[in-house]
């Protein structure tokens, strides 16, 4: 079975940066997408960006656009996200997914298309 596992959450000062990875493991049919999503306390589950398959096509929220970069490793099943500038509403559970909704062609916002999903890591960010 397809598990992402993620890694390298902490705690973390307002300004600084803190890079996430996300490791797929188990055997896998490549074509997928990787997407990152984040759900603070209270809060919905919320997308913060994801990757094609290919790794050229990547699709930002708002709220971390210019800050955050998603990329993924040349060997396809690792995708690692670096989050610089970071602000207290950062502060939440990081969640990995994958998805062959559109044969991993597209980089795809949208949850409950998402096939797997790892277990989280937390990062949160004090002011």
């Amino acid at each position: 079975q397809v598990r992402p596992v993620e890694s390298g959450g902490g705690l973390v000062q307002a300004g600084t940066s803190l890079r996430l990875s996300c490791l797929i493991s188990g055997p896998t049919v490549g074509g997928y997408a990787m997407g990152w999503f984040r759900q603070a306390p209270g809060k919905e589950r919320e997308f913060v960006a994801s990757v094609t398959w290919s790794g050229k096509n990547t699709y930002y929220a708002d709220s971390v656009k210019g800050r955050f970069s998603l990329s993924r490793a040349i060997t396809k099943n690792t995708a690692n996200l670096q989050m610089n500038s970071l602000k207290p509403e950062d502060t939440a559970v990081y969640y990995c997914a994958t998805t062959y909704y559109g044969g991993g062609n597209s980089p795809i916002s949208l949850d409950s298309v998402y096939d797997y999903w790892g277990q989280g890591t937390q990062v949160t960010v004090s002011s």
